[in-house]
């Protein structure tokens, strides 16, 4: 069979069980072929599928992440490994990436950034690269987060400027110019897509009943580690800005707030 009749056959049994079959099954064949999905439409359509592509399928028939099952993800300007134990950086939490750059434009950037609960790096490591002369620290509970943090921080060339450790919302170090977290900002009995329930891990998506106990604990312990005029970049779910933005408030803070590509409230802007 070749790739374009596997593509058609895997896209109709995909759309069982997603929203995007289409993509997923180019980003499967991808995968299977050791190539970009843009050099495989323009190039290897006409080929023989690879043996392994069904069984990448049947894979994301079960529901597995696209992500888990490739091993990677893009984010910002670069591309993060990734695998089960870590959550999954989605193209919202580049909002704080896009709320950091429009706070520091116009001059040198951060000198010190710090991700509160790095997980895979996305977030500390695509500041490091949109800021080469920064250094940063990123801290994080899970042994797996730390672990793939720190590969893909060696892979990125970026160990030398980041520093990962196991660490809560205190921190660690400082003060910094830059303090960028994405919490868990899940409600416990919130509904979620089978791919994020059944394979991401839960302490990096559910913080008690109302998703907002992550957000209580880290909000009298930010103004310590924020540098005299930095900024701290932090993601909220689709309906907590105004929560959040209080909670801060009380704490002496300025807030704002930065819409995602959906328009909702994403990043509440804290100086």
């Amino acid at each position: 069979m070749s790739v374009r009749a596997a593509l058609t056959q895997a896209t109709g049994g995909l759309a069982d069980v997603s929203p995007t079959p289409r993509l997923d099954a180019e980003l499967l064949m991808a995968h299977a072929l050791g190539c970009t999905r843009e050099a495989m439409i323009l190039e290897r359509l006409g080929d023989a599928a690879p043996d392994g592509f069904e069984d990448l399928v049947e894979r994301r028939l079960l529901h597995e992440p696209i992500a888990y099952i490739t091993g990677a993800r893009d984010f910002w300007t670069i591309t993060l490994q990734v695998a089960p134990g870590v959550l999954i950086p989605r193209a919202d939490s580049e909002t704080l990436i896009e709320a950091a750059v429009a706070h520091f434009r116009g001059t040198a950037g951060p000198r010190s950034v710090l991700d509160l609960g790095v997980g895979s790096g996305a977030l500390l490591l695509a500041a490091l690269a949109e800021w080469p002369q920064a250094t940063g620290v990123g801290v994080d509970r899970s042994p797996d987060a730390l672990r793939i943090a720190r590969g893909n921080a060696e892979r990125l060339g970026m160990a030398g400027r980041a520093t990962i450790r196991e660490g809560g919302w205190d921190g660690w170090g400082g003060p910094h110019n830059l303090i960028l977290c994405n919490p868990p900002y899940i409600g416990l009995g919130e509904p979620l897509p089978s791919e994020v329930a059944a394979w991401e891990p839960s302490s990096a998506l559910f913080a008690g009943a109302d998703g907002l106990d992550d957000y209580r604990a880290l909000a009298p312990l930010l103004r310590p580690q924020l540098a005299r005029g930095g900024v701290a970049c932090i993601e909220v779910g689709a309906t907590q800005a105004d929560a959040v933005q209080a909670l801060l408030i009380a704490e002496g803070f300025t807030t704002a707030s930065r819409p995602d590509l959906a328009g909702h409230a994403r990043c509440i802007v804290a100086t």
